[in-house]
């Protein structure tokens, strides 16, 4: 089959890998229809490759049909339509009763100290061959995929394996009051989905901070008070007009949809390349006890919530030696929440919205749609922002 294998920084290609089969009873195999590209993809095309290994199959936002299911999956058929969600988890530890299956005691990858396995993720959360691809193999497949109905196109239903539990996850963190206002950094997928998410659950104002004109002005037609970070001198500035709509307090919650990769952090950025262009026995270990992130949307989201709020993390952080200023946390008695979305434990309240009102606008989310060939060009493309690029879709 065809997949979309890592082989360096900045290099992706397509190429011919072995289809994969049953190797477990409760393992399915699909064929994939659409997969998506993440942001979280971008971060090993360039930040987190100490942690990757040439060849591995890349890509973890799937949904297809069903081929083939091993005997210990008895509510799959050779057939179904499923949308397979990001993490792999067993359903039934102690973990995923307790709503977390990203921390799913079955597949955490110990050996790492890590959470629940990811499809096409690096080493540290299992290596496991992913979905940018043409076949995927789905492990605990008696618990992941989510049966869809047939009909309505793949883009009503795919967004469940990532973007949308992902951003329902960080409001839902959030914890925005009824009436209450949220600020959101960052309005690439996750972030502009949690805007939608936001004003649908009952937000009376959500705010949008970016710098990409084509990510304000799309967040701005679904009713989102944007600011563009490059119209003002500073941050401190914008922190300030946010914080001047909020009768000088500032939100209530600050969803950080920006994650590692935030512009800004110059001594950060040149740490992270130069981790990247390392030998890769050297740059493992060291990324492992001395990685740092780009703080810049963490740090201002810290200024800008109200005191007594709530910062919500979506965004992927991934440093181990990262100044965070406690102090100011304790005194504004900031509460933070964070973590990688529990997709099945959030996926039943969000079919209600994929309805053929569409709410949420999931059927135009996408803003390209590509064959996997093109795989290469849609990574250079999304890492470089151009053409509009916000959401990609791929399809084999």
């Amino acid at each position: 089959m065809k997949a979309v294998t890592w082989q360096g920084r900045r290099d992706v290609r397509v190429e011919d890998v072995p289809d994969p089969r049953i190797e477990e009873p409760t393992d399915a195999v699909i064929r994939i229809t659409s997969s998506g590209l993440c942001g979280s993809d971008l971060h090993l095309y360039e930040v987190l490759t100490p942690f990757m290994t040439p060849g591995d199959i890349l890509g973890h936002e799937p949904m297809g049909i069903v081929e083939e299911v091993g005997a210990g999956v008895p509510d799959l058929v050779a057939g179904d339509r499923v949308v397979v969600p990001f993490q792999i988890a067993c359903g039934a530890c102690w973990m995923c009763l307790s709503g977390l299956p990203t921390q799913c005691e079955t597949t955490q990858v110990t050996g790492e100290s890590m959470g629940a396995a990811l499809f096409g993720y690096t080493r540290l959360y299992g290596a496991v061959p992913g979905a940018q691809a043409e076949y995927l193999r789905v492990p605990q497949a008696q618990y992941g995929p989510i049966k869809v109905p047939e009909g309505p196109p793949d883009d009503r239903f795919v967004y469940l394996s990532d973007v949308l539990p992902t951003a329902w996850q960080a409001v839902e963190y959030a914890s925005v009051p009824p009436g209450g206002t949220l600020a959101v950094l960052g309005l690439g997928p996750i972030g502009d989905m949690a805007c939608r998410i936001a004003l649908a659950r009952g937000a009376e104002r959500v705010f949008g901070v970016d710098l990409v004109p084509e990510r304000l002005a799309r967040a701005s037609r679904r009713g989102v008070m944007t600011y563009d970070l490059r119209a003002f001198d500073d941050e401190k500035a914008l922190v300030t007009a946010i914080r001047d709509a909020t009768a000088g307090r500032g939100p209530d919650a600050v969803i950080d949809a920006v994650g590692t990769e935030a512009h800004g952090s110059a001594a950060a950025r040149l740490a992270q390349t130069a981790s990247a262009l390392l030998p890769r026995k050297l740059s493992g270990p060291l990324a492992e006890r001395f990685s740092v992130d780009r703080l810049g949307a963490l740090h201002m989201a810290i200024d800008l919530v109200r005191r007594g709020g709530t910062i919500s993390l979506s965004g992927m952080y991934g440093g181990t030696a990262d100044p965070i200023p406690l102090i100011t946390l304790f005194d504004k008695q900031i509460q933070l929440r964070m973590g990688q979305a529990n997709v099945r434990r959030w996926t039943d309240r969000i079919m209600p919205y994929l309805t053929d009102e569409d709410p949420l606008g999931v059927e135009d989310f996408a803003t390209h749609r590509l064959p996997l060939d093109e795989a290469p060009h849609a990574y250079e493309m999304f890492q470089r922002k151009e053409d509009g690029a916000i959401k990609i879709l791929m399809r084999p």
